[in-house]
C-alpha cells in the first residue's frame, strides 16, 4: 500500500507529531510506503525529513486547497491518514480541514484523538462532516466509539477501535536503573509528559505532599519540558508555578524535575524504574492519554484520576482510581500501594498483560488490516458497504 498521513511532525513536539512517527514508522516496518503531510504552525520553522512530501501553514486556508488538489493528483497514493484533533488545523476548532476534505478524491481513515461529549455546535459539525466522509473511523476507546455513532452520528459500521500504540521499550532491570540515576533505596512516583495545567502536576505535588512525613524516601519524578506553545506564549510561568509550589511545601528532596524531550530509550528507562505511575489528569473528559498508554505498556502500576480514558484502560484491577479530582484522594490510593508490596505486584502484572498487546509492532498490523480491507471494496464516502467494527 501507498498511504499518505496528513497530521503534525516530528520534530514538532506534541503527542500527535509523536503519534503520527511511530505509526508511520511501523508500517513501514511492515513493508509499506508512507508519506506525510505536514501541519506547521506559524510560530516555528520545523526541519522536517525528506518523508513530509508537503506542508500546510496551519492558519493558511489556501494551503488545504493546495494539499487536496496535490494528493488527488498523486498517482502513487492509494489512502490517506487523517488524525483528527481540533488545535492542530487552523480556523474556529479547526474548520480549515473542511476545505481539505470537502475536495478530496481519495480515501481517507479519520483517526480521533479527541471526541468530546459536550462539545460546542461548530466543534459537533465539524467531526460529523469528517466522519460522514471518510472511508474508515479509528477511535482508541469504546467509549470514544460510542460517542461518535452517538453524538456525532458517525455510520457505526465504519467505526473500529485500535489501541494507543506504544514503543517496543527495552526492559531493564529496577535496582540497576535507580543505582545509575543515582536514586537507590528511593521509591519512585513519576509523571511524564509536556508540560502544561491540563496535566494535574500541582495536584500530584499536593499529594506527594501528604506522604512525606510517612514516607521520607519517596521522589516525585516530573519529566518532560514545558508544552513548546504554552512555551511561545508565556515562558516557564507555569513551571516556576510548580517549583514555587514544591518549595512552599518544602518538598526539594522529593521532587525532581526532568525539564527535556525524552527519548524512547531515556523514558523507557524512566518509567521501568517507577514504582508508581501518576496520572493526575483533572480534564476528566480526556479521551485519550499517550502517557497512560506507555505506562501500561511498561506494566507498571498506575494511579489515577477517573477521567475517561482511564476509567477504560485502568478497569479489571489494572490500576487504582480516584473518585474526584483531589490531592488527599490521589494521596490516599499512592499510600495504598507503597503499604502493599503485593497489591503493587498484581498492579503491574495486570497492566502487563494488557500493555504487551499495544506494542506498535502488533498495533501497525490491525491498522494495515483495516487499511486493506477498505482498500479492496475502494470505500470513498457515504456508502455502507462493510461494517468495519467487526473485522
Amino acid at each position: 500500500m501507498n498511504i499518505l498521513n496528513i497530521g503534525t511532525y516530528l520534530p514538532k513536539q506534541c503527542g500527535i507529531a509523536t503519534f503520527s512517527a511511530d505509526l508511520c514508522r511501523s508500517i513501514i516496518n511492515q513493508g509499506h510506503d508512507i508519506k506525510i503531510i505536514a501541519i506547521s504552525d506559524s510560530s516555528c520553522t520545523y526541519h522536517y525529513s525528506n518523508q513530509v512530501i508537503f506542508n500546510i501553514r496551519q492558519d493558511q486556508r489556501q494551503d488545504y486547497i493546495k494539499a487536496a488538489a496535490f494528493i488527488n493528483a498523486a498517482t502513487s497514493v492509494d489512502m490517506v491518514i487523517l488524525q483528527h484533533e481540533y488545535g492542530i488545523f487552523g480556523g474556529q476548532d479547526g474548520e480549515y480541514v473542511l476545505n481539505l476534505i470537502k475536495l478530496l478524491r481519495k480515501p481517507y481513515v479519520l483517526i480521533t484523538h479527541t471526541v468530546l461529549p459536550r462539545p460546542s455546535k461548530r466543534q459537533k459539525q465539524i467531526l460529523n462532516d469528517v466522519c460522514h466522509r471518510a472511508a474508515g473511523i479509528v477511535c482508541m476507546t469504546e467509549r470514544s466509539r460510542d460517542l461518535l455513532i452517538e453524538l456525532y452520528e458517525a455510520p457505526a459500521e465504519i467505526v473500529k477501535v485500535i489501541a494507543h500504540g506504544v514503543p517496543d521499550f527495552i526492559k531493564r532491570p529496577q535496582l540497576e536503573l535507580k543505582q545509575e540515576h543515582g536514586l537507590e533505596n528511593r521509591r519512585l512516583i513519576s509523571t511524564f509528559g509536556l508540560i502544561g495545567p491540563g496535566k494535574g502536576l500541582d495536584l500530584g505535588i499536593k499529594a506527594v505532599a501528604e506522604l512525606v512525613a510517612e514516607y521520607p524516601d519517596i521522589v516525585y519524578l516530573i519529566l518532560g519540558q514545558t508544552h513548546p506553545m504554552l512555551l511561545r506564549r508565556e515562558g516557564e510561568k507555569y513551571r516556576q508555578m510548580l517549583i514555587d509550589l514544591v518549595a512552599e511545601y518544602d518538598l526539594q528532596q522529593n521532587v525532581i524535575f526532568i525539564n527535556k524531550f525524552l527519548t524512547d530509550l531515556e523514558l523507557g528507562e524512566y518509567l521501568y524504574m517507577t514504582d508508581i505511575y501518576l496520572s493526575p489528569y483533572p480534564n476528566q473528559d480526556q479521551a485519550v492519554s499517550g502517557t497512560m498508554a506507555f505506562a501500561v505498556g511498561c506494566g507498571r502500576a498506575i494511579v489515577s484520576t477517573s477521567y475517561a480514558y482511564a476509567n477504560e484502560v485502568l478497569r479489571e484491577g489494572r490500576g487504582l482510581l480516584v473518585p474526584s479530582v483531589e490531592p488527599h484522594l490521589l494521596a490516599e490510593s499512592l499510600r495504598q500501594i507503597l503499604d502493599n508490596s503485593d497489591l503493587r505486584e498484581n498492579l503491574q502484572n495486570k497492566a502487563s498483560q494488557l500493555g504487551s498487546t499495544w506494542t506498535w509492532s502488533n498495533i501497525s498490523l490491525e491498522y494495515i488490516n483495516f487499511f486493506k480491507q477498505i482498500l479492496s471494496l475502494n470505500r470513498i464516502g457515504g456508502e455502507k458497504v462493510l461494517n468495519y467494527a467487526e473485522l
